[in-house]
């Protein structure tokens, strides 16, 4: 999910820590005040809770006698050999917790957990993967992965170990142009460990060649000498606002004045007052609100839902998230979709009654839905004989450039790549599942 994260080679790491809000939810520091009188009221252990995920900060409240046990459940999830990796003094190695609560919409959705930071969750029995260790497979055939966003750094840092592999920047070549500066998006500074905890475990591999800033077009990739090509090149937000809501164009998206998240995290100068139009209902929209408020603007938040970001019900974020926007004056119009921009006003309809509505503003920023940025993947599969006589058995397109989604599902994609990659794979019965007896 490149359009969820910046360009993760772009990025200061500092840009993310700097933030006000780390997360959504509280910080673990942030909990020791109202729990340190815990253990003057009781002689029985004390145990705590709140999404630890700094080793430093276990064995500091442990230490000074705020508590006597750690209970880290999504620190767990993140990354099951957590104890084991303190005790043994990994702690670069350490999967942590961004506190995306991924794993607990499961729950509401009715589906398998998922982990953002661990693919193997909820997979160790269903495809026998283990959280730390993939199967060794010959090294002998090396891989070309194109794009260095969540999917295509999680597929170099799974195959490494057993292949010779080269992680490239997605693009063009050509002109370079000069770097953009990132901004910051509030709440998402824990996210940058995505990121962080890959980079870290590729800088430790010598078969891993990462080439930054690299701009490859498909005659750069047949180049390259690899048999298998990996395309992770990410997706791009829609500016026209086809989404949910609207299966055409809206009239007047092709103003000027129209942004997409994209935009908006390049740096994009908005002119106020501002409509952020979700129909995405996850955090971004609330998120791309809150960070243009920040900037002094005006901004009213449209959305098709019954309130701003509704899908975070599913990740027990909503109720902060609606309170944060509310907080900070921020308008939210609910139940009403945007279906035309005039340049000083969008027209709004009613879900259900189609009653007509006004909203002035300068700008739109619209929040719909996302396109792959398949357009390489597409060019190399569109010569088949070059591919033949470069070498190049295999492209294929992961994460988000074959399907944008969250970034939990670019991560599994680029894991399920290096498991299954030269795998023998059962495609009729690709998951271990209980069925019942056959009756006698």
């Amino acid at each position: 999910m490149l359009a969820e994260l910046p360009d993760l080679w772009d990025v200061n790491v500092s840009d993310w820590h700097n933030d006000s809000v780390t997360s959504r939810f509280a910080d673990e520091g942030y909990q020791e005040k109202h729990i340190a009188f815990v253990k003057k009221l009781t002689t029985k252990p004390v145990v705590g809770v709140g999404r630890f995920t700094s080793p430093d900060t276990m064995v500091s409240q442990i230490r000074r006698g705020i508590l006597d046990m750690i209970g880290a459940a999504r620190p767990s999830i993140a990354d099951p050999f957590l104890p084991k990796k303190i005790e043994a003094g990994r702690l670069d190695d350490i999967r942590e917790c961004i506190g995306c609560n991924i794993c607990v919409s499961g729950d509401f959705t009715m589906t398998p957990m998922r982990c953002t930071q661990n693919p193997t969750m909820g997979e160790e029995w269903r495809r026998g993967w283990h959280p730390e260790i993939i199967p060794a497979r010959p090294p002998t055939i090396p891989c070309s992965i194109v794009g260095a966003g969540p999917a295509g750094l999680e597929c170099a840092r799974a195959l490494g170990p057993a292949r010779l592999c080269r992680a490239s920047r997605r693009g063009h070549r050509g002109a370079r142009r000069p770097r953009q500066p990132r901004v910051r998006l509030p709440g998402l500074a824990a996210w940058a460990r995505v990121r962080d905890h890959r980079l870290l475990q590729l800088d430790k591999m010598a078969n891993v060649g990462v080439y930054r800033a690299s701009r490859l077009e498909a005659a750069d990739v047949r180049e390259m000498g690899a048999a298998h090509v990996v395309v992770a090149t990410g997706a791009g937000w829609r500016r026209d606002g086809v989404g949910r809501a609207h299966s055409a164009a809206v009239p007047g998206f092709d103003h000027a004045n129209v942004y997409t998240p994209d935009d908006v995290m390049a740096g994009a100068a908005i002119a106020g007052p501002v409509v952020v139009f979700d129909d995405d209902h996850y955090y971004i929209g609330g998120v791309l609100a809150e960070k243009l408020r920040g900037a002094g603007l005006a901004v009213t938040l449209v959305t098709p839902a019954e309130s701003a970001s509704i899908w975070t019900h599913n990740t027990l974020e909503h109720e902060r998230i609606q309170t944060r926007l509310l907080e900070l004056g921020i308008e939210i119009v609910a139940n009403r979709e945007v279906t035309a921009f005039h340049g000083d006003h969008v027209a709004t309809a009613c879900v259900y009654t189609r009653r007509p509505r006004d909203i002035p503003c300068r700008s739109v920023v619209t929040v719909t839905a996302r396109l792959p940025a398949d357009d390489l993947c597409r060019s190399l599969r569109s010569d088949p004989a070059a591919l033949a006589a470069a070498g190049i058995k295999s492209v294929t397109a992961i994460g988000d450039a074959f399907a944008p989604a969250t970034i939990a599902h670019a991560v599994y994609a680029g894991h399920r790549y290096a498991r299954e990659l030269d795998a023998a794979v059962d495609s009729d019965r690709p998951f271990g599942r209980e069925l019942p007896p056959a009756s006698e």
